[in-house]
């Protein structure tokens, strides 16, 4: 199979994740609610990585409160951005770059607000490494659902989903990939998953990481 299009996951899959989405609801949650609870929030937040933040939130609290704990999430993952905590999983870049110039489009995915992705990009130079970048919002369902998949691939114009390459370091990324009928779903081993955890949400095929990309895709 000739791949047309590499969907990509940001924090865990190209950008290493070093405790950032958990310090980042650590501080939302003592902003919002204080200490009482953290550690069961916590576990809810380990459990459901990948999914859209605000989604996650609302399995935690009722409406208003997790309005409020995604804006101070998103707040304090972009000053701990700033403090120079946001960095490449090792030869990400290079990869991607290897990927566009075998031919394949590149997008990037991910749970967190459109302005937090591209400060991510920003702090990384990438913000030109990709063709579109997708986060949930404006009635596009984060994952595990299939919207960002699909939507990345009419963006790009690919030709089918049968082109498509969905990558990432969660169930969720796994089971958005197998919803949108991806010509391959892969796994990646540089998040808190294990190789069997990645299978049984329904990846293909599971790497160390997406330095290998280039030579399993486009070889």
């Amino acid at each position: 199979m000739k791949y047309e299009l590499v969907v990509l996951d940001m924090a865990g899959t190209t950008v290493i994740d070093d405790g950032l989405v958990e310090g980042a609801f650590a501080r939302a949650w003592d902003l919002v609610q204080g200490a009482a609870g953290l550690d069961a929030a916590l576990d809810h937040v380990r459990a459901t990585m990948g999914q859209s933040k605000i989604e996650v939130f609302r399995g935690i609290a009722d409406e208003p409160t997790a309005q409020a704990l995604n804006r101070e999430f998103e707040l304090s993952f972009r000053e701990l951005i700033a403090e120079g905590r946001c960095r490449p999983i090792a030869s990400a870049e290079q990869a991607i770059r290897d990927l566009r110039a075998a031919g394949l489009k590149i997008a990037f995915t991910t749970g967190f607000a459109r302005v937090t992705a591209e400060a991510i990009l920003d702090a990384l130079g990438w913000a030109e490494l990709a063709d579109v970048v997708v986060t949930p919002g404006n009635g596009l369902r984060g994952r595990p659902a299939p919207d960002m998949v699909l939507t990345a691939l009419i963006r790009t114009g690919v030709s089918s989903v049968a082109g498509v390459v969905s990558v990432g370091d969660t169930e969720s990324d796994a089971g958005s990939g197998r919803a949108a009928g991806a010509g391959l779903v892969v796994g990646v081993l540089t998040g808190s998953r294990d190789e069997a955890a990645l299978l049984a949400a329904g990846a293909d095929i599971v790497l160390a990481s997406v330095a290998e990309l280039p030579l399993t895709v486009a070889p």
